[in-house]
């Protein structure tokens, strides 16, 4: 197979002009509903989740972090109890606490920061993220799969430029939508473009997806010289 391509990747099949200016310009948008085969009822009804990702990164961070604060805060507090005076640092934030007002603009910024990392670490915790893998369908083995965004890409792209009369095409695709531009050196835009929909929304209807993304295609000419 020829080289994956991300999304925004532009091939060109024959020599393609450079400077290219919107001269003509055929626009569709439409969304295609994948045909589904006889399978369980979740699958059926589109209920398959996303992938969820590990996050494992960031969860080392927080527990490393909790850990370290912990077993220092365990140490001093042991250590008052054998008789020994409380470390600077526990005697400093007590005393703080205890005079600072809570109008004060350090405090308030601290309680900003402390806000927004407490909230991005739930969102990491509620959202499966690992966008760029898109959700296929169970077959009957129940096996589950996904599909890398710019494989999905790759794959639309090279069915795009069997189409007569294209000749480049970008394709971008991402969860929802999947955006075509091709430019197109003969026969006339709006037989390109109705060629151009009825393919792409065939192959992705064959990409076996829970939720096809919709698709909108867009074909004008390259710029003429002189």
């Amino acid at each position: 197979m020829s080289e994956p391509v991300g999304e925004g990747t532009e091939h060109t099949s024959g020599a393609v002009r450079a400077d290219v200016i919107q001269l003509d310009q055929s626009t569709s948008a439409a969304r295609y509903e994948s045909r589904r085969p006889t399978l369980g009822q979740d699958d059926a009804d589109g209920k398959a989740g996303r992938f969820w990702s590990w996050r494992r990164i960031p969860a080392a961070v927080v527990a490393a972090v909790l850990l370290g604060a912990a077993a220092l805060l365990l140490y001093d507090v042991a250590a008052v109890r054998a008789d020994h005076p409380a470390m600077y640092w526990r005697r400093w934030l007590a005393d703080q606490l205890a005079t600072e007002p809570l109008d004060n603009t350090w405090v308030l910024v601290g309680s900003g920061v402390a806000a927004a990392l407490g909230l991005w670490l739930i969102v990491l915790a509620l959202t499966p993220g690992l966008r760029e893998v898109l959700s296929m369908r169970r077959g009957p083995a129940r096996v589950r799969a996904g599909l890398d965004r710019e494989a999905a890409a790759l794959i639309l792209r090279d069915r795009a430029l069997e189409v007569s009369g294209v000749q480049s095409v970008r394709v971008r695709a991402r969860r929802s939508k999947v955006r075509v531009r091709a430019l197109s050196h003969f026969r006339e835009l709006d037989d390109v473009r109705a060629d151009l929909d009825a393919a792409l929304g065939t192959g992705i209807g064959e990409l076996g997806l829970v939720k096809p993304p919709a698709l909108s295609v867009h074909v004008r000419r390259p710029k003429k010289k002189g």
